[in-house]
């Protein structure tokens, strides 16, 4: 039987136990067994298949409501199967090996046509019980084939890798062997120029090569040894220096020959500080050369990360797969994937390096362009929910707003509009600056499908933002005739539960939450569109995720993050893109000025100004990463600061994450009434607060901040015509500081700021540790390798319309499925 055929009998089974108000009578023998039996036949997924087997073990324990829950849950898992086409290389056509395809016939059993109308006879419940088909099991042998067996092999397979080293390993994220291949060097150290003492430089690191001919340890103070070595050439002697690793005293045996790399001291006596030495080896006399450096963390040296690395190349460097054909080899000029690894680990000039990082680079963005195209390819073709024309909501909501939309929001809205009523589901990211007016194109969109008939939910990252968009919400849709509801991970059972509830009666239209949304007990009446804000904050898998407890609803995606278009269509290749890149009229830029806490009595005076032509302020605490409690506590110390020895004359608020939702829009409501002049806040109002007569936002410790961070909480002022300031207070201590307010006082533009953001820190630092859900770059750098990035592309595109069925690419787009693993179709 085909799987979709498997897939529409387990929906008449579902049909008839609900008919039935889920009294486990839907299929004579059970309807509990039948749905174990069949359960491993519906390619779920391992995850899946435990978690459905779990509940429908104890499914005669469950209250009918929870049954009612779990029937639905299940009913759009397998509904979302049968909707989305699969293509690209997800479809199981792409996958398989064609030497093998010709052997596969797929099985059929016409006996296991079933008919159900309220139950299923008997004998039919033993024909569903026989084994899936041979080509499915086919396709999952290939997925995990061996070569990815023997490349992912566990860390104890290496000789010198124990217990100890492999903890150490995991904190440098190497989970397998195929991450020690693949863990790349952040930069090299040129050692094949051993200088002579006499040419040493000082300042400068050098590498020598020297006879030893004295060591002794001494003990300047306690908990300090240095060890000390005088080293000679023909041209001069040399004091080496060890700090705290005395154990290497027995190995400097006199008259033995060592290259030393260090940094060069001539200030009191001719001093090596050694980071590095390697021991002459007079049977080959070759030098150090060039240097692989790795990332390391404490508990493992960069002496014992090069030696895992080769050990691991030594044993399995034969056994790496060559994962492109060789006419793209010769096409593009590549090194093949072994050289590449070898000479990117262990150089033997840079030329030579030079290419094998081209190579890796080249596959890395190969990989990429191929699993997001086809992400695209299968997103495009999905039937979606084509929505009525019902214009009269969403006109009243414009009418009711007291400003006029810009170009840019209404040009949007045509796109959100075009996308709703075609009957492909929507996938589509608005990007724009702070204030450029997204929340509300957002809210319209919602409005549209909930005018229809249909359920809108929103997601946002974390619990402050969710509150926030509820709040605001709530102030703009209730004289609508819509209340929104939220969900968050921190309510208590009872109030999910009941909540749960109203949204499965489809009580609630308009739901908004967090992480919570995805959660199994949820489970939407009508689903028609689903909203993420701040999408690089979350997984790819977690927007399909929100995606598949409707049946294909429409998604928008809404970023207040500035990314620069290069790295949002990398990032965001599978949606169609559309910019809000204007602001309300009307509006001024914010001054923004550095200063130095000393200053903080000016800033306080210019601030008490301020108030008294009209005006209110923000100051945002210093950030206090290791303890929510310790915000709390720099955040209440200084409002009582504030309100008693700084400001006793006006009303000073305070805001922080632990306040209840209602006492949040308690003080909220008083600041924009005016009743608070100055309110003192975490983070809380780093997004979604709109308070226009705030005119000062003063940042405390800004340099705890990213440049991102630090925009999105300027931009809650200047939201009138009334000028505004942005004050950032901070010790700068770093290049890198200085860099950062350097560029928050010179530009106001969101996306230029992004770009220095990606200059200073790179794509990795800009989104987080693989928090956008795509495979991690190891090599690649998306701005600086832009034109392999173009050349990868076209390749993409072509392979994937004209030779995706060719054999040649097997193996590739085996990799690539492999990389995309944990991403939800």
């Amino acid at each position: 039987m085909l799987l979709k055929e498997k897939q529409e009998l387990i929906l008449k089974a579902l049909k008839a136990e609900k008919n039935l108000k889920y009294c486990n009578s839907g299929v004579i023998g059970g309807f509990d067994s039948f749905i174990l039996s069949n359960l491993p036949k519906l390619a779920l997924g391992e995850v899946k298949l435990h978690e459905y087997t779990h509940e429908f073990n104890k499914y005669t324990e469950l209250t009918l409501q929870e049954r009612h829950l779990l029937l639905k849950k299940l009913e759009l898992e397998i509904k979302n199967k049968l909707n989305t086409k699969e293509e690209g290389i997800f479809s199981p056509k792409v996958i398989e090996i064609k030497n093998q395809k010709e052997n596969v016939e797929e099985q059929s059993d016409k006996n296991q046509n079933m008919q159900l109308d309220n139950n299923i006879k008997q004998s039919d419940i033993e024909k569903s019980k026989q084994p899936t088909s041979e080509k499915v099991q086919i396709n999952k042998k290939q997925i995990k084939s061996k070569e990815y067996s023997i490349t992912e092999s566990a860390l104890n397979n290496i000789a010198e890798i124990g217990s100890k080293k492999i903890s150490h390993l995991k904190r440098l994220g190497i989970e397998n062997i195929e991450d020690i291949l693949y863990y790349f060097p952040r930069r090299y150290e040129d050692r094949s120029q051993v200088r002579n003492i006499s040419e040493l430089v000082d300042g400068e690191v050098n590498t020598i090569l020297a006879t030893i001919k004295s060591v002794e340890v001494v003990t300047p103070r306690p908990r300090l040894k240095i060890l000390k070595a005088i080293l000679e050439d023909t041209t001069g002697v040399i004091t080496a220096i060890w700090y705290n690793q005395t154990f290497l005293k027995n190995k400097l045996n006199k008259d033995k020959k060592i290259y030393l790399t260090g940094k060069v001291d001539m200030r009191f006596e001719k001093q090596i500080k050694v980071s590095d030495y390697t021991f002459f080896n007079e049977s080959n006399n070759e030098n150090p050369g060039i240097v692989p450096i790795y990332p390391a963390v404490e508990g493992i040296s960069q002496k014992m990360i090069t030696s895992i690395i080769k050990t691991t190349l030594n044993q399995y460097l034969t056994t790496i797969k060559e994962y492109l054909p060789p006419e793209i080899l010769k096409e593009y000029h590549l090194m093949s994937i072994k050289e590449a690894i070898r000479e990117i680990h262990f150089p033997s000039n840079w030329y030579l390096q030079n290419k094998a990082r081209y190579r890796l680079v080249f596959e890395e963005l190969l990989i990429l362009q191929l699993g997001i195209k086809s992400l695209r390819k299968v997103t495009k073709n999905n039937t979606g929910i084509s929505h009525v024309k019902k214009e009269k909501l969403t006109t009243y909501f414009l009418e009711s707003l007291p400003y006029k939309l810009t170009d840019a929001q209404f040009k949007v809205i045509g796109d959100i509009n075009k996308d709703m009523e075609s009957t492909h589901s929507m996938n589509r990211l608005i990007q724009g600056d702070v204030g450029s007016g997204k929340t509300v194109v957002a809210i319209w969109a919602l409005l549209k499908a909930i005018a229809g008939g249909y359920q809108g939910a929103l997601m946002a990252p974390t619990e402050i933002l969710a509150e926030q968009h509820y709040l605001s919400f709530l102030e703009i849709l209730v004289p609508l005739g819509i209340i929104p509801v939220l969900l968050t991970g921190s309510m208590t059972k009872k109030e999910k539960s009941e909540k749960s509830l109203g949204i499965l009666q489809g009580k609630y239209k308009l739901i908004i939450g967090t992480h919570a949304l995805i959660q199994n007990e949820v489970v939407f009446d009508n689903l028609g569109i689903v909203v993420i804000d701040e999408q690089h904050r979350f997984g790819v898998n977690q927007r399909f995720e929100l995606q598949k407890k409707g049946l294909s609803p429409d998604l928008l995606v809404m970023t207040a993050t500035p990314i620069p278009r290069s790295l949002a269509l990398t990032l965001y290749g599978d949606m169609e893109l559309s910019v809000i890149d204007e602001l309300p009229p009307g509006r001024q830029s914010v001054k923004t000025y550095h200063l130095d806490e000393k200053e903080i009595d000016r800033v306080y005076n210019f601030m008490r100004k301020e108030v008294t032509l009209g005006g209110q302020v923000y100051i945002v605490c210093p950030l206090v990463e290791e303890s929510e409690k310790l915000d709390l506590e720099n955040a209440t110390n200084l409002a009582e600061y504030l309100s008693k020895d700084v400001f006793p004359e006006l009303n000073v608020g305070l805001i922080h994450g632990r306040l209840k939702v209602s006492e949040k829009e308690n003080v909220m409501q008083k600041f924009r009434a005016g009743e608070i002049n100055i309110l003192v806040a975490t983070t809380v109002i780093e997004v979604g607060v709109n308070v226009p007569n705030a005119t000062v936002m003063m940042i405390k410790n800004a340099e705890r901040f990213g440049l991102a961070q630090l925009h999105q909480l300027r931009g809650r002022v200047g939201r009138s015509s009334k000028k505004s300031y942005c004050i950032l207070i901070s010790n700068l201590k770093s290049k890198e500081s200085r860099a950062r307010m350097e560029i928050m006082t010179s530009s106001t533009d969101g996306f230029i700021i992004a770009e220095q953001d990606l200059n200073l820190r790179g794509p990795g630092d800009f989104f987080g540790t693989r928090q956008h859900g795509l495979p991690s770059l190891k090599i690649a750098d998306i701005i600086k390798d832009h034109t392999i990035m173009e050349v990868t592309k076209d390749l993409a595109m072509r392979i994937l319309t004209e030779d995706a069925e060719s054999s040649k690419y097997n193996l590739l787009m085996r990799h690539v499925y492999r990389k995309f693993k944990t991403t939800t179709i």
